[in-house]
């Protein structure tokens, strides 16, 4: 009787049993039938970047001066305007063939007076050695006062003491140890071309008249 009795117990108890919820059913059929995930493939090596073609630590527009002992005017580049040197190639004897120093955000290039190799310009001269310069270099700088002091204590010489401008400049010029004229300036006031013009003009008038 008792066994009959824990019979039935069982057969109740197979029978209110709960039946699996059908979304968990599915979802376990599906995580079944999930193919095992392939291993991924291995990355492609990275192409190389390509070179600008203009160079970020570059302008459009470097100057290149020739100077003579370069040596010499990378020093006193240094001095004078706070030039930081870069790169440097030396020829032979001793020579400098090309070498770059950083003023503020702008790259100047320079080289020693060199004997001439291949084609192009022959006279590849300093101002001194030439006789004379048909260009020049311009640098805005935050106090024209105290750069052209700078610059005249490391030896360039003064040619305009600084001076306000009609066009909105402070500026002055001085002349390097090798012959180059250095205009440096501090820009003190934004003007349209009309009244640059119209301040120019105003300028000349009041300039005394040429000497014959």
């Amino acid at each position: 009787m008792a066994r009959s009795m824990k019979a039935a117990r069982q057969a109740t108890r197979k029978k209110t049993a709960p039946k699996p919820k059908p979304r968990a059913a599915a979802k376990a059929k599906a995580v079944a039938r999930t193919p095992a995930r392939k291993a991924a493939p291995a990355r492609k090596a990275a192409r190389p970047t390509r070179a600008q073609a203009v160079p970020a630590a570059y302008g459009s527009i470097t100057p290149h001066l020739i100077v003579s002992p370069a040596a010499d005017a990378i020093a006193f580049y240094g001095k004078a305007f706070g030039a930081r040197p870069g790169l440097l190639m030396e020829g032979p004897g001793g020579l400098v063939m090309h070498a770059e120093v950083k003023i503020g955000d702008s790259i100047l290039m320079l080289a020693d007076e060199l004997p001439p190799r291949g084609p192009g310009p022959q006279t590849r001269r300093t101002p001194k050695n030439l006789g004379g310069t048909s260009s020049g270099v311009m640098l805005y700088v935050k106090d024209v006062d105290a750069a052209y002091a700078r610059a005249v204590d490391a030896g360039g010489t003064g040619v305009m003491p600084p001076a306000d401008m009609f066009w909105g400049d402070r500026y002055c010029q001085i002349e390097d140890p090798f012959g180059h004229i250095w205009s440096i300036a501090t820009h003190l006031k934004d003007m349209t071309a009309k009244q640059m013009k119209q301040a120019g003009m105003a300028e000349m008038a009041a300039m005394p008249p040429p000497q014959a």
